[in-house]
């Protein structure tokens, strides 16, 4: 029952991150290392699928090896999250609603500016 649980949020996991590469809202990152945890405890296949085959395979490989953001990714996550909050600010018409993406963002933007990045000579360790 454990594993069929662990199966089931994993791969719910796997469709948010999925979903979070395209709307702003919601975090890929944290849904992919939730998918990661959850199939190393019910399925090593799976688990081998999302660290070797799947789309996000290698910034997981990277983070599990490093604790960190490969070089070059930080930048260009934070320019995909500033063009997908600017085009929802100017979309959404409702004051309240602005106000919370922007909270939001300024939240998320923290968050990145937080996390490390491997320099070249950590890489190669």
């Amino acid at each position: 029952m454990k594993r069929l649980i662990l199966l089931i949020i994993g791969w719910l996991a796997v469709v948010l991150a999925t979903l979070g590469v395209i709307l702003p809202l919601l975090p890929t990152t944290p849904f992919l290392l939730l998918a990661a945890w959850c199939f190393a405890r019910s399925s090593p296949r799976f688990h081998h699928w999302l660290l070797y085959r799947s789309w996000f395979g290698s910034y997981l490989r990277h983070w599990q090896t490093h604790r960190a953001m490969p070089r070059g990714a930080k930048p260009k996550a934070i320019l995909f999250i500033l063009a997908t909050f600017a085009l929802s600010l100017w979309l959404v018409k409702i004051v309240w609603v602005r106000i919370l993406l922007l909270v939001i963002l300024c939240a998320l933007l923290i968050f990145m500016w937080r996390i490390p990045v491997v320099d070249e000579a950590q890489q190669k360790r």
